[in-house]
């Protein structure tokens, strides 16, 4: 959720202005959302954030409306005892990137969420670890930090220098120069998720280097020249292995492809408008080639043609969008009968029996973006089929920049 929020508002401070004044509403609507909960969570108990409502095993083990819910609400917290930096991290970027988004539409909210995203930071560079140890089954293995707490500290020192202004955005800065190599600023990965931050800070601190060529930053820009060359087919250092099914989409993991997918296209736009605006004509240096900016806004644009529809296919992997989408979302509200439609309760176990059934679901998840389909391009319209056709938001909020983008600057 603090990913999707990071990404929300990372949409609105650099997208923004393409979406229209009632578009942009909506996204600050949706930012705001986020922030509101993030801000309650990371302010109603000094010392603490307030990670995760409910019994993730428990909660797996029904398939049953929101509003039928009985299953334990146990709440979870991180502290200086039980700390969480991966999570906190994010938590923080998220309060910080939201504040970004809110600093000139409203001033004071602003101001909150950067004092609430430098407490949270506090807490997570102060007692480092991460919260899969101190909450264990709690949270896995559904939601373990797999890359660890490092990516995370980096990704929200990033976002806070960005948010901060004078001496506190000196500071920040000073902490990524003190510690980034030991955060991970020197480990190239390619791939950028909500558990995996690293190549999303590169791109923000790139832009560091692009706008004020600080000594030492260089080597951001190195690293995420090397993240979007693996992207880039033709370059020499391409990852041509798998990288792409034979219709086009990029293709990194077999569960829930997409949300690299998206994520990706956020980059290779985001970084795009840092290199065409740092107004020295920067490229990305592949092996010796040159990659122009316009390149990586055509690569971007190809993976949301495939996305929605432009694929062989011919179907839109966003629901209710399109003359062809997946009628059968992994997605519990989606696929039973409503409150209004069937007033009486479903319980925990009589659920799955519309998780099994062959039709469609009844209620259409518009705008949602499902996990995609598999290498070859092949996709099974199946509710079971979580792999492929589970929606989540951490797909959707990369998007939401990316059509924006291409939404405002079409011809």
């Amino acid at each position: 959720m603090a990913f999707t929020t990071t990404m929300l508002a990372w949409s609105v401070a650099d997208f923004g202005k393409y979406m229209g004044a009632e578009s942009l509403a909506h996204a600050r609507d949706a930012v705001r959302w986020g922030a509101d909960y993030l801000l309650k969570a990371a302010t109603a108990t000094p010392g603490a954030l307030y990670v995760q409502v409910g019994d993730p095993g428990r909660d797996h083990a029904c398939w049953e409306r929101a509003e039928d819910m009985d299953t334990p609400r146990a709440v979870y917290r991180v502290d200086a005892a039980r700390p969480g930096s991966d999570v906190a991290g994010e938590t923080a970027a998220a309060l910080a990137a939201s504040s970004v988004a809110f600093r000139r539409a409203d001033p004071a909210y602003s101001a909150r969420l950067l004092r609430a995203a430098m407490d949270v930071f506090d807490l997570a560079d102060r007692h480092r670890g991460s919260y899969s140890d101190s909450l264990s089954s709690a949270v896995c293995p559904f939601y373990c930090s797999y890359s660890g707490y490092h990516d995370e500290l980096l990704w929200a020192a990033s976002w806070l220098h960005r948010a901060s202004s004078s001496n506190a955005s000196a500071f920040f800065l000073s902490y990524v120069q003190a510690y980034g190599t030991q955060l991970g600023a020197v480990e190239d990965d390619y791939s950028f998720s909500w558990d995996d931050k690293r190549a999303g800070a590169k791109v923000m601190l790139s832009r560091v280097f692009l706008r004020r060529k600080l000594p030492g930053f260089e080597l951001y820009k190195s690293h995420s020249d090397s993240y979007v060359c693996s992207l880039v087919p033709g370059t020499n250092s391409f990852q041509a292995s798998g990288q792409y099914t034979p219709g086009g989409l990029l293709y990194k993991e077999g569960e829930s492809n997409m949300q690299y997918v998206t994520t990706a296209t956020f980059l290779l736009l985001a970084y795009a408008k840092y290199l065409k605006s740092s107004g020295s004509g920067a490229t990305v240096s592949c092996a010796g080639a040159q990659v122009a900016p316009g390149e990586l806004v055509a690569l971007a644009k190809r993976q949301v043609d495939y996305i929605l529809g432009k694929n062989p296919g011919g179907r839109s992997y966003m629901v209710g969008f399109g003359a062809r989408w997946p009628q059968r979302a992994h997605h519990r509200g989606a696929s039973m009968p409503s409150v209004r439609a069937h007033p009486a309760r479903i319980g925990c176990d009589a659920g799955f029996e519309f998780l099994h059934a062959p039709g469609p679901n009844p209620n259409v998840l518009v705008g949602a973006v499902l996990g995609g389909p598999d290498a070859k391009d092949g996709f099974e319209d199946d509710r079971g089929n979580y792999a492929q056709s589970e929606p989540a938001t951490y797909i959707n909020a990369p998007l939401v920049g990316a059509l924006a983008f291409f939404a405002g600057t079409a011809k």
